[in-house]
């Protein structure tokens, strides 16, 4: 698999990066921000590489990975930021980047399949997923923890986030999906929306070429919400 597999081997890797005038933690079997674009088009989706605070006090991050965007959200003055993600080496990469960044108070961090790991009683005014909408045959069979950041089996992480999702948001809060329209498999999306009775709107889209390939890549903000 190449697009996001490979980029976990690379003799280049480095543990530690540069990125929006901050250094980062890296570790194994993380993805690494530095060789695609996504993260780059998540903050721009979130307004957080511009000036000015953070529209939200609370936020759930599906998928941590480095806990860039986590940190970044609580540097612009979210209150209560959670990094959530299934792979346990990212869960201490999020952990690792919030202390390097004194944001440990505001940053903390559940090894979770989705929201698995959340109490009960949790709520949030924004969850974001950038999310592995790289569709794969529901039999695969991962061959690392990695693959989790990039590949989605049958889209069953994907119907259980529209699912579940909204009944984690507080009351007047949103649901927002990272997906690519070029990579990812869209109208397969718009079919698990109408099976589990979500409603999703397209609110940003950019159009970018994808770390070193030459093709380019659309990258969608997609807002969803139970319309009941």
């Amino acid at each position: 698999m190449t697009l996001s597999g490979n980029d976990v081997t690379r003799e280049d890797r480095p543990r530690t990066f540069v990125l929006y005038d901050k250094e980062w933690d890296l570790l194994d079997e993380v993805f690494a921000p530095i060789y695609r674009p996504s993260t780059n088009v998540s903050l721009d989706f979130l307004d957080l590489l511009t000036p000015g605070p953070f529209k939200w006090d609370s936020m759930l991050e599906m998928g941590s990975g480095t806990g860039l965007i986590c940190v970044m959200a609580a540097l612009a003055g979210c209150e209560r930021v959670v990094g959530a993600d299934i792979n346990p080496y990212a869960v201490e990469n999020t952990r690792l980047n919030a202390e390097r960044h004194g944001v440990s108070g505001r940053v903390t961090t559940r090894q979770s399949d989705l929201f698995d790991g959340l109490a009960e009683d949790e709520r949030f005014d924004v969850i974001f997923w950038n999310s592995n909408f790289i569709w794969a045959p529901g039999d695969h069979k991962f061959e690392s923890v990695h693959e989790h950041a990039f590949l989605d089996p049958g889209y069953v992480a994907h119907r259980r986030f529209l699912e579940e999702a909204p009944k984690w948001t507080t009351e007047n809060g949103s649901v927002l999906l990272f997906f690519s329209s070029t990579k990812g498999d869209l109208p397969g999306l718009y079919r698990l929306a109408e099976e589990t009775r979500r409603s999703l709107r397209i609110v940003r889209r950019q159009t970018i070429q994808d770390g070193t390939d030459m093709a380019e890549s659309e990258y969608l903000l997609i807002e969803v919400s139970d319309p009941a």
